[in-house]
């Protein structure tokens, strides 16, 4: 049996949970769907679909049967699929690696902390604090440091794992896709060369 103190706490925690409030959130939660655009269908841009056809072809062969070609286009759409999520991928990590002024979250966080700290002790002491050499030193090198080379890639694959990981995920799909389109190409030719309409 359900007690009205249970109730009433579900209908607390569903008024919490209705989305966002401000017009920031509003915006922010309207471009979810479109981060990469891999989420919608591949034969719905005419440009691939022309690529898609194209590729099916040579997949096929000439003179291969309907049913082969077919078989074929769904190939060439995991195909064109698994270019799309690599680009994604590449465009991900290359406008970070680019980026001259990149900083890693963490250390963005320690800088808000840094400066939260120094403007205190200012309004305790006031203008001329004399701050700490320990604390100085820390914040010279938390405000001003950016990370190059292999320190700078690693920060970049951290901060965009969760990211990366959902790429991952479209890309597995996408081979696992593939793995069975190509299964059952393989099976229809097979047949049809048992039965002769493939030379």
């Amino acid at each position: 049996m359900v007690t009205q103190r249970k109730i009433e706490a579900n209908r607390l925690n569903a008024r919490a949970s209705t989305g966002p409030k401000t017009k920031l959130g509003k915006s922010r939660a309207k471009r979810n769907a479109r981060r990469h655009g891999l989420s919608i269908p591949i034969f719905s841009d005419p440009n691939r679909s022309v690529e898609i056809e194209s590729l099916a072809l040579k997949i096929a062969c000439e003179g291969a049967p309907p049913h082969v070609v077919e078989l074929a286009r769904s190939i060439a759409s995991v195909q064109i699929d698994l270019a799309r999520i690599r680009w994604a991928q590449h465009e991900l990590l290359s406008r970070e690696i680019d980026d001259p002024e990149f900083r890693p979250k963490a250390f963005d966080k320690k800088a808000s902390y840094v400066v939260r700290e120094l403007s205190r002790l200012m309004r305790v002491y006031g203008p001329a604090v004399v701050v700490p050499q320990p604390l100085a030193q820390f914040a010279e090198h938390v405000l001003h440091w950016k990370p190059q080379g292999a320190e700078k890639l690693v920060h970049i694959v951290s901060d965009l794992a969760p990211k990366l990981g959902a790429l991952d995920r479209y890309e597995r799909r996408a081979l696992s896709r593939r793995k069975f389109a190509i299964r059952a190409l393989d099976s229809a030719r097979t047949k049809a060369t048992a039965l002769g309409s493939i030379p």
